[in-house]
């Protein structure tokens, strides 16, 4: 077969590939062997793949550049795809020619242990390593996952805009920005803006960054992070906690049937998330806020919750582990949420919110229905010390045809973080930013 007629191709297509010439382009991750026979670990992002190079098989000058490859080299392997059930894949490729694009310096990661911070350091190259990649592509699916939902649901994409102009819920946690001649914001989140557009189209949902200038050090927090927040006109509490539930239990399904390799790389348990596939409990705070006081008085756990606070880390983390699945706080206390959630007609003190605390990473999920009576919210907004003039557009939406409404915001790398078992969030994004962190 004539070099041009070789097909280039992915490494997790090989096993389609049986007995077929093709070309695979990418790096070498490690090699190993002696003598007449070599065996190449090339990475190409979608998998990892043995190459085997023999002396009798290729040339003398292609054989002797395979020997120099150092680890990260970039190359071409042009061969014959052998099956395999023992090899990575299922399939391994059978060397002619080794073209070399790149000898690659000395690797600075190496198989000793390293710190966080020196990885972290070296963020543009961990990437590289097989857990990294294996976060990155669950990543995606977790991503194509919740858009495929939302999607065959009729939801819409319309994206909210990062640049805000103004703080709406106070300054202390939002990032300032000048903007040509005046002062802008960094978005904390797509809602407000999603909420117009789902008076355009009845069901819609934003993705992007948003930012929190909160300087918190925990593992389950970034200042940069990605969420997803769909938003639907004429819809109640029970709509919002359909449609969140549907969505992640879709996604770990998903997870199950197309990153097997993935998961097992990550030493992560498929059982685990089968287990999580189930019917959701739904909890209203009050009974919530009474299971943890029991808890304290037993010992079980030692926080400094009481009712009406907000709940804590520890409080999520206890309230997961004894569901052994997500649960769904509802009917929360006024107090400890936004202005424009829609109070509870049936008890005032409370309003009709969601939030989905995950076993071992606790909130993934915040949503609520949105207050649509124009002069109800206009007192809010006063109540709040809010400039009026900020919300002015969002007021107009309750002038012209408003109607109930609901939705949530989910974090991208949150979510990640706990369906993969990885502790900290900051391996759930391919560049982290955190409070002590900007480079690279």
């Amino acid at each position: 077969m004539s070099e041009s007629s070789t097909k280039d191709v992915r490494i997790a297509d090989l096993a389609q590939l049986g007995g077929e010439q093709v070309r695979l382009r990418g790096w070498l991750y490690n090699s190993r062997g002696k003598g007449k026979m070599l065996f190449l670990l090339l990475r190409d992002g979608s998998g990892i793949c043995q190459c085997i190079v023999r002396s009798d098989l290729v040339s003398e000058p292609c054989f002797e550049n395979a020997k120099r490859l150092t680890q990260e080299s970039s190359v071409l392997i042009t061969g014959t795809v052998q099956l395999d059930d023992r090899a990575p894949g299922g399939a391994e490729l059978v060397a002619d020619s080794v073209e070399v694009h790149q000898i690659a310096e000395p690797f600075p990661i190496g198989k000793k242990e390293h710190g966080p911070g020196f990885l972290m350091d070296h963020r543009h190259l961990w990437l590289r390593s097989k857990k990294q990649m294996a976060l990155l592509r669950v990543r995606h699916r977790v991503l194509k996952s919740f858009r495929e939902f939302l999607d065959d649901q009729g939801f819409f994409c319309v994206d909210s805009p990062i640049f805000t102009p103004n703080a709406c819920e106070g300054t202390s946690t939002l990032f300032q920005t000048e903007y040509f001649e005046d002062t802008a914001y960094l978005t904390q989140s797509g809602q407000l803006y999603a909420e117009a557009s789902a008076m355009a189209l009845g069901k819609v949902y934003c993705f992007g960054p948003t930012f929190r200038a909160e300087k918190s050090k925990t593992r389950r927090h970034l200042t940069e992070f990605w969420m997803l927040e769909p938003e639907m006109a004429w819809a109640d509490l029970t709509d919002v906690c359909d449609l969140a539930e549907g969505m992640i239990r879709y996604t770990i399904r998903q997870l199950l049937e197309h990153a097997q390799a993935d998961l097992a790389d990550l030493e992560r348990d498929p059982a685990t998330l089968e287990a999580w596939d189930c019917e959701w409990p739904r909890l209203p705070y009050d009974d919530a806020a009474t299971m943890l006081l029991e808890w304290q008085k037993e010992g079980k756990y030692e926080s400094e919750f009481k009712p009406g606070d907000d709940l804590g880390a520890p409080d999520e983390t206890v309230l997961g582990e004894h569901f052994g699945c997500p649960v769904m706080v509802t009917h929360w206390p006024k107090e400890v949420k936004a202005f424009y959630m829609k109070r509870d007609p049936d008890d005032e003190s409370k309003v009709l919110g969601v939030d989905i605390i995950a076993p071992t990473a606790g909130e993934i999920v915040g949503g609520a229905v949105r207050e649509e009576d124009h002069d109800v919210l206009l007192g809010r907004i006063h109540d709040h010390d809010l400039p009026e003039e900020a919300f002015q557009w969002y007021l107009d939406l309750r002038k012209f045809g408003s109607v109930p409404h609901g939705g949530f915001g989910i974090g991208l790398e949150r979510t990640v973080s706990w369906l993969a078992g990885v502790e900290h969030v900051r391996e759930c994004i391919p560049f982290p930013r955190t409070l002590q962190r900007i480079y690279p």
